[in-house]
């Protein structure tokens, strides 16, 4: 994110989106790891109805965002190798930010929907969760009442996010890249490169949260550790992918470091 405010070679649309997800990425990871951490040093384990309630709503926030920013980008390199002449005019800076507004408010309108129904479950018995985190799934079992309706609803409310995303993704880079083949040899390079790094951030943060909301297979050890993964490891993973395939970041890192180095030689 700093690299891409103080660079003005990486001031582009696509850097733009990339900022947004790096931003979105240190939030995902923050929902969760911090509490996580703490309970690894910790023999008795426990979190307030309210702090619960908070994992769940910025968890799925962010992962919601997350998904349509990610349909986002696939966007924004469709315009770049497909219609590359008018790249600059539909991919302005307004439309961007525009863009951007709508993956918040996604997010947003998708967590609240979950929200408002776990809330007023009743809940009583036992109040322990065989996770790291709670989540919806998890927090459903606990209910004093028939929850299978419920998990139904709950399964297509993220199903319905999650999947869609995911084919329009799919969709999306499959003629992107299509249209790479058509392309010159030198153009055709730098757009696989860019677009393999994108499906490779696809896949990795959508097949966990399919196999965990949409397709649960229950079996705990498995739904604990795609949990893990896609709440931490994926945003530690994000960054790095990006930041290793992508010649122009390196660059770019190259020159903050020579301003930085010329700067002290100065001093």
């Amino acid at each position: 994110m700093i690299l891409i405010i103080l660079d003005p070679q990486l001031h582009s649309p696509m850097y733009f989106l990339l900022a947004n997800l790096s931003f979105v990425d240190m939030w995902l990871s923050s929902v969760t790891t911090p509490k996580m951490i703490t309970d690894f040093l910790r023999e008795v384990k426990t979190i307030s109805f309210g702090g619960c309630m908070c994992q769940i709503f910025f968890a799925h926030f962010i992962a919601a965002s997350e998904m349509v920013l990610l349909v986002v980008m696939a966007y924004d390199r469709y315009v770049a190798i497909c219609k590359p002449l008018h790249y600059s005019t539909i991919m302005s800076l307004h439309r961007c930010t525009g863009l951007v507004a709508i993956v918040w408010t996604a997010g947003f309108v998708h967590s609240m929907s979950q929200l408002v129904v776990i809330e007023k479950l009743p809940f009583c018995g036992p109040r322990e969760i065989d996770s790291f985190f709670c989540d919806i799934p998890l927090i459903t079992k606990l209910a004093c009442m028939d929850s299978y309706n419920l998990d139904i609803l709950i399964n297509v409310d993220c199903g319905l996010v999650a999947v869609t995303c995911f084919v329009v993704l799919l969709i999306s880079y499959t003629y992107i890249l299509l249209t790479v083949r058509k392309s010159s040899k030198t153009g055709a390079s730098k757009a696989l490169s860019t677009c393999t790094a994108h499906i490779m951030v696809v896949v990795i943060f959508f097949v966990p949260c399919i196999f965990i909301y949409v397709w649960p297979l229950n079996i705990t050890w498995l739904d604990k550790f795609l949990a893990v993964f896609y709440s931490v490891f994926t945003p530690l993973l994000n960054p790095a992918i990006y930041t290793l395939r992508n010649k122009e970041m390196k660059n770019a890192m190259k020159r903050l470091r020579s301003y930085y180095m010329d700067s002290k030689g100065r001093v």
